[in-house]
């Protein structure tokens, strides 16, 4: 990705995360004596949805503007649950040249929403939920996206893999990380159903 797309996003991302931080840049009490987990140098309060969470994620500032320009903020703040697979900017950072400013742009509003749905599950999966499924299915759980298709969760490697309708692995690099409405589990290449 360019440096000036990245610049790009990083401006509307930052935007999201200012108008934020204005409201969360101080632990109240109660999220101190919460168990957060640490993504992209931030905590993730599991007081907190979605969103409020992951625009505090320096690893995910592509993801944040792609959730705003496809016009599910409002969706991926109500009280779900969704198990989400996050992928870190340098996963959208494999993705051909030029394929997240295309995305971006106005047009192209309902793709880049059922790229980002592609990545949600209903219901709250944690980790041990997906490998209990993948041992009662012969060592694979298969899931139904929120955007229809199917991924497919299974051990490599010594960790945990999501496998995308392509065959393309997403290795799960942060489990657990739980919402008030969800979880999150941090992946390191974006899932495309075709």
């Amino acid at each position: 990705m360019s440096k000036s797309i990245r610049s790009a996003l990083l401006g509307a991302s930052s935007l999201v995360a200012a108008l934020s931080l204005v409201a969360i840049a101080t632990p109240t009490l109660a999220e101190k004596k919460e168990t957060s987990v640490t993504v992209g140098g931030a905590a993730m309060y599991p007081s907190k949805n979605i969103i409020e969470n992951a625009v505090n994620s320096k690893d995910h500032t592509t993801l944040v503007a792609a959730v705003k320009a496809a016009g599910l903020v409002d969706t991926l703040s109500s009280k779900g649950p969704f198990t989400v697979f996050a992928p870190v900017n340098g996963a959208f950072d494999k993705l051909p040249q030029g394929t997240v400013t295309t995305l971006l742009k106005p047009e192209n509003k309902e793709k880049l929403a059922g790229v980002l749905t592609y990545h949600v599950v209903a219901g709250k999966l944690s980790a041990a939920d997906l490998e209990a499924q993948a041992k009662a299915n012969g060592g694979k759980a298969e899931l139904k996206t929120v955007a229809g298709g199917t991924i497919t969760l299974m051990e490599s490697g010594g960790g945990w893999v999501v496998v995308d309708a392509k065959g393309d692995k997403a290795k799960i690099t942060i489990a657990d990380v739980n919402q008030s409405n969800g979880v999150i589990h941090v992946i390191d290449t974006v899932l495309l159903a075709n």
